[in-house]
């Protein structure tokens, strides 16, 4: 008997475990090429309401392409990066805004020392929703006068996506002491925080 009332005891005095909070969040993605992918991916990885970020290949004929390939300019391809944002935190007009802001769109198949189709300026768009706002938002761009010379972005579908290597992955937070790190991607994120301050993840 004793042993039967210490058992409720336990049971009636034992916690109760912590509801679990469900994430009700509707994601969207976009999709977005502007030179190498190494420094977009860090660009966006800090920019707030964005969930993830991953980088890869879209825009070209061959089927699950290499680094290797996609380095001789002859697979179509482009280096872009697929980012998971939250709509109710930052739209897709702002992450185009910083698009703009964060590379130079009137340069054909170029971004500095980065040359080829590969390095293309380009917005693959999800749905007809997102194909508007783009060509919206780049025609309010060119007006803008941000850039002096005509924007050249392709606006095209997402026909295809194909994830890079994974040595590719977060590179610029896995290698902040590399050449081409320190030299080119750190001050492209630093004109980020810069420009963008409220954008910033805490």
């Amino acid at each position: 008997m004793i042993y039967i009332l210490l058992i409720m005891l336990m049971v009636t005095t034992a916690p109760k475990p912590e509801p679990k909070i469900v994430e009700t969040t509707d994601k969207e993605e976009a999709t977005l090429g502007a030179g190498c992918f190494w420094c977009v991916e860090a660009i966006f990885q800090r920019v707030k309401g964005v969930l993830h970020v991953e980088s890869g290949y879209s825009g070209g004929t061959v089927t699950n392409p290499t680094y290797e390939q996609i380095t001789t300019g002859r697979t179509g391809h482009a280096e872009v990066i697929r980012l998971a944002f939250d709509p109710t935190i930052i739209s897709y007009e702002i992450i185009l805004e910083v698009f703009w802001h964060t590379h130079d769109p009137t340069t054909l198949n170029r971004q500095g020392a980065d040359v080829g189709p590969q390095y293309r300026s380009v917005i693959f768009y999800h749905d007809e929703k997102q194909k508007q706002i783009a060509e919206t938002s780049k025609e309010k761009t060119q007006k803008s006068g941000l850039w002096d010379d005509p924007i050249v972005t392709e606006i095209s579908p997402l026909i295809n996506y194909y994830k890079a290597e994974n040595y590719h992955q977060n590179y610029f937070n896995n290698n902040p002491n590399a050449g081409y790190c320190s030299i080119v991607i750190a001050p492209k994120v630093a004109k980020f925080k810069k420009d963008f301050p409220d954008l910033l993840k805490d």
